[in-house]
């Protein structure tokens, strides 16, 4: 639950329609009713070989360490150098990746068998000790790392034979597994790491993992550079491009003129307010895939005015939320139904029509949330809402909340801060004091919304206002518990129910994933899975 994360099916609903297995059932995509525009997982296949293809970043990744990678930048650039032990799919299903297989003999207990011959790329050959060494690194407090969470119920990581790596836990943890296929399964070479030290994953140090691309040059504040890794162990993802060159656009505008001027041959993370310039300039495709995020307001303070569970219901039904979308999302979008998307709901997806689609429609009603505002005493009370340029929207929603807040009684007092200090929020406890309210961009790393809900428990490092509620605490470990994934949506369900009877994030809207393709490029995954899928090997040149 971040501002920069999630991975699973695609977002379909009454506005925003696409067809997969986890909507109707069918293989081709359809065009949303009225919106024009279609969801599909990927953009065409690529027809030929490129020597090189531009990519444009919204903002230069500020580390390239796999275990601090908690941010769009920095995780688009590593899909395509660093892998898991697990992978995440464009449509949506947890594969094996550098583990060939894995086992759980008992609750307590997982075994992952390595991929034999899998080279890293300065060619040394990957063994278990590698994959030790990653996984502890991420537990290691010193290393600071925002998924060392994912790693609480973890006793040990433990060699258990050449290839074999077994995670020894004190309780059960079905995420845990699931998490393997994102930035807490991702695997280093051992000696880089020691070798590397602080400069590990910084522009002054290298990365030597196995994926298809790796890293030549890091020309800080310029561009990143990435060259095919002729030993990669997949055929199926050999790279059709030989470089990748990524370069940082933070200004919309200048972004925008990059794609229709060429400079850039594509981008994810596409400003809305931009769509309709990009589609008339007629130099590529804008393109919506599958999304598992959700643009919400975090409570980053407990103990002010939205400490009363009132006032959080009060702003809740302020919020106009079809206007937000027309203003936000370019009317790409709809009113999320609660904090989790529903493209969150993936590996159960015969259960997300009764456990999320049934939800109601989020409430509109001033007359009552003015009211809740009284009844709380809260009248003309402070609320300090942080907003950023880095990214449009992002000012868009906090003008509208402040205005919300505003007509019933609320003082919500917008406090800009730069882009770098925005991000720091979402790692940096100590950069959310003074501040009630975060505008969030939610997104699971997997195909299941129990990832999502576990960032609202006590002491998560995603929980950013230190919200803690017994009952909920004790819901998420019987549905962490829980191996049958049914049954385990079933479970999260009382999460969710949990989560909008309180209120501790409050539930925005929801809007496809944006990909920029020019006409020299194709072959993308299209959706929020080329933050751990190898995107790049797959672009190539369209059929001429």
């Amino acid at each position: 639950m971040r501002m920069p994360r999630t991975i699973a099916v695609l977002l379909c609903t009454a506005a925003l329609t696409a067809t997969t297995s986890a909507c109707s059932g069918a293989t081709a995509p359809k065009t949303a009713g009225g919106a024009g525009f279609e969801v599909t997982p990927l953009s065409p296949p690529a027809q030929g070989p490129l020597d090189s293809f531009t990519w444009s970043l919204y903002a230069e990744p500020y580390t390239l360490d796999y275990a601090l990678a908690y941010d769009y930048p920095p995780n688009t650039v590593l899909a395509n150098v660093c892998e898991q032990l697990m992978r995440v799919t464009p449509d949506m299903r947890i594969e094996p990746g550098l583990a060939v297989k894995y086992d759980r003999p008992d609750p307590l207990t997982l075994v992952y068998t390595l991929r034999p011959g899998v080279k890293f790329h300065d060619g040394t050959t990957m063994t278990a000790d590698d994959v030790v060494a990653s996984l502890q690194r991420q537990m290691d407090p010193a290393t600071g790392s925002p998924w060392g969470s994912a790693f609480k119920n973890v006793k040990a990581v433990e060699k258990t034979g050449p290839l074999e790596v077994t995670l020894r836990l004190t309780k059960p943890d079905v995420l845990l597994h699931e998490l393997m296929a994102a930035s807490p399964g991702t695997v280093e070479s051992a000696a880089t790491l020691a070798k590397a030290g602080k400069d590990y994953g910084t522009p002054a140090g290298k990365v030597n993992c196995t994926g298809p691309y790796s890293l030549d040059t890091w020309s800080q504040g310029t561009e990143i550079t990435l060259k095919k890794h002729g030993a990669y162990w997949d055929p199926r993802l050999a790279p059709k491009s030989d470089t990748v060159k990524f370069t940082f656009v933070e200004d919309v505008a200048a972004r925008t003129n990059a794609f229709l001027s060429g400079t850039a041959d594509g981008g994810y993370m596409v400003a809305p307010a931009t769509i309709g310039q990009l589609r008339s300039g007629n130099k590529g495709s804008v393109l919506f895939g599958p999304n598992t995020a959700a643009s919400n307001l975090a409570v980053l303070d407990f103990g002010g005015p939205l400490g009363d569970l009132k006032v959080r219901e009060a702003l809740s039904l302020a919020l106009d939320r079809k206007n937000i979308v027309k203003a936000a999302a370019g009317g790409i979008g709809v009113p999320a139904k609660a904090p989790a998307a529903r493209g969150a709901w993936a590996l159960a997806p015969e259960k997300t029509a009764a456990l999320h689609d049934s939800l109601p429609e989020p409430g509109y009603d001033l007359g009552a949330a003015k009211k809740l505002v009284q009844e709380a005493g809260a009248t003309g009370r402070k609320i300090t809402l942080v907003t950023s340029t880095i990214a449009p929207e992002i000012s868009v929603v906090a003008n509208a909340v402040q205005a919300a807040g505003k007509e019933i009684g609320l003082d919500v007092e917008l406090k800009s801060v730069a882009p770098e200090a925005y991000s720091s929020i979402f790692v940096d406890p100590n950069a959310r004091a003074g501040l009630d309210l975060v505008i969030t961009n939610g997104y699971d790393n997997t195909p299941d919304p129990l990832e999502f809900y576990q960032y609202l428990r006590s002491g998560d490092f995603g929980n950013y206002g230190n919200w803690t509620n017994a009952e909920y605490d004790a819901a998420f470990d019987r549905a962490n518990a829980e191996p049958d994934a049914a049954k385990r949506a079933e479970l999260t369900a009382e999460l969710q129910r949990i989560a909008m009877r309180e209120l501790p994030v409050i539930p925005l809207y929801e809007a496809p994933y944006m990909v920029f393709l020019g006409k020299r490029v194709t072959g993308a995954p299209t959706g929020i899975a080329q933050l751990y899928y190898p995107w790049a090997a797959t672009i190539g040149a369209p059929a001429k």
